[in-house]
C-alpha cells in the first residue's frame, strides 16, 4: 500500500526545506550548550554573584532544539515564501539575543532575567531580554494560526493533525514562562517547579509529529491513522494540565501523589499508538 497517496503527502514538501538559516541557528545552540557544558564540568557551573554557567548550558541546548524542531515543521504551514522568511529572520534575530544574554550574562556572574544590584547595563539587557521573550511567543502563535487554515490540513493530514496539538503544548509552554516571569523565579509554594512544565510542552514538538510519521507509514486508514494520533495529541495535553495543576498547588512532580501518577499515565498513554506501531513493523518485517 502506498502510504504517501493514503495520506495525502505532498513529496515535494520535506522537513527542513528551505531552512538551512533556522537550522543552523539551532545548531549554534548546541555549540554554545557545549562550550557552557565544558567550562561547567572544569570549573563548576555557579559565577559570583548570581550566574550559573550551567543554566546557559541547559537554556542554549532546550532553544536550540527548539528551534531544529521549528525548522522541521515550518515547510508544513504553507506559508509563502514572504511570511516564511518574516518568521524565520525575525526568529534567528530573536534567537541570537537570548543566546547572547543567557550565555555572556550568566559568564558574567549576572542572572540575565531577574537582574539584582547589577549595572544600568545590565538591567537595559535584562529588559530587553523580557521583551524578547514576549516576542518569541508572539511570534510563535502567529505561526500556530497557520497549521489551523484549511488549505493546510489538506497539504499532509495527519502530519498537521499532531502539530496542531503540538502548538497547543507549545502555547501552554510559553504560558508557564509567562508565569516564571510574573512569580519572579521558577520556584512555586514548598516544592513546585515551573520548569517542569515549560520544558515538557516543548517537547510535543517532537513526540507528537513523530507519532504522525509513523502512522503515515504504516499500513492503516486514515480514520486509524486519525484517531491514534488524537490519543497521543490529548493525552499529552492532559499529563501537561496535571503537571500544571501540581505545581500550581506548590507540589513537586515527582511526589508518589494522585496527580503525578495521573500525569504519568497520560504521557504513558500518549506513546502507546508508538509502541503498537513500532511493534506491527517489527513484527511485519521479521515476517517478511
Amino acid at each position: 500500500m502506498n502510504n504517501q497517496a493514503g495520506s495525502g503527502l505532498r513529496p515535494a514538501v520535506k522537513f527542513f526545506e528551505g531552512e538551512k538559516s533556522l537550522v543552523l541557528t539551532g545548531l549554534l545552540g548546541f555549540l554554545l550548550a557545549v562550550i557552557c557544558g565544558v567550562w561547567g564540568m572544569l570549573n563548576g557551573g555557579a559565577v559570583a554573584p548570581e550566574g550559573d554557567v550551567l543554566k546557559a548550558f541547559s537554556f542554549n541546548a532546550a532553544l536550540g532544539i527548539f528551534l531544529l524542531s521549528t525548522a522541521a515543521i515550518l515547510p508544513f504551514s504553507a506559508m509563502g515564501e514572504k511570511g516564511k522568511a518574516f518568521f524565520r529572520w525575525s526568529y534567528i534575530l530573536l534567537a541570537f539575543y537570548s543566546y547572547f544574554a543567557e550565555t555572556v550574562q550568566n559568564f558574567r556572574g549576572v542572572n540575565p532575567r531577574f537582574v539584582q544590584d547589577g549595572t544600568a547595563f545590565d538591567t537595559a539587557l535584562g529588559s530587553i531580554f523580557g521583551l524578547v521573550a514576549l516576542l518569541l511567543v508572539v511570534f510563535y502563535l502567529f505561526l500556530a494560526i497557520q497549521y489551523y487554515r484549511k488549505k493546510v490540513y489538506r497539504l499532509r493530514p495527519e502530519l498537521v493533525l499532531s502539530i496542531r496539538y503540538a502548538m497547543v503544548a507549545v502555547m501552554l509552554s510559553f504560558a508557564a514562562g509567562i508565569w516564571i516571569s510574573v512569580n519572579q523565579g521558577r520556584l512555586v509554594g514548598l516544592h513546585g517547579n515551573i520548569i517542569w512544565l515549560h520544558g515538557l510542552g516543548f517537547h510535543a514538538l517532537q513526540a507528537l509529529p513523530f507519532v504522525a510519521w509513523l502512522t503515515e507509514r504504516q499500513s492503516l486508514t486514515s480514520p486509524v491513522r486519525r484517531t491514534s494520533i488524537h490519543i497521543s495529541g490529548l493525552t499529552y495535553l492532559l499529563g501537561l494540565a496535571l503537571i500544571g495543576w501540581q505545581t500550581y498547588l506548590g507540589n513537586s512532580i515527582f511526589e508518589w501523589t494522585l496527580l503525578p501518577v495521573l500525569a504519568s499515565c497520560c504521557f504513558l498513554a500518549a506513546l502507546v499508538p508508538v509502541i503498537l506501531m513500532l511493534r506491527q513493523k517489527s513484527y511485519i518485517s521479521k515476517s517478511l
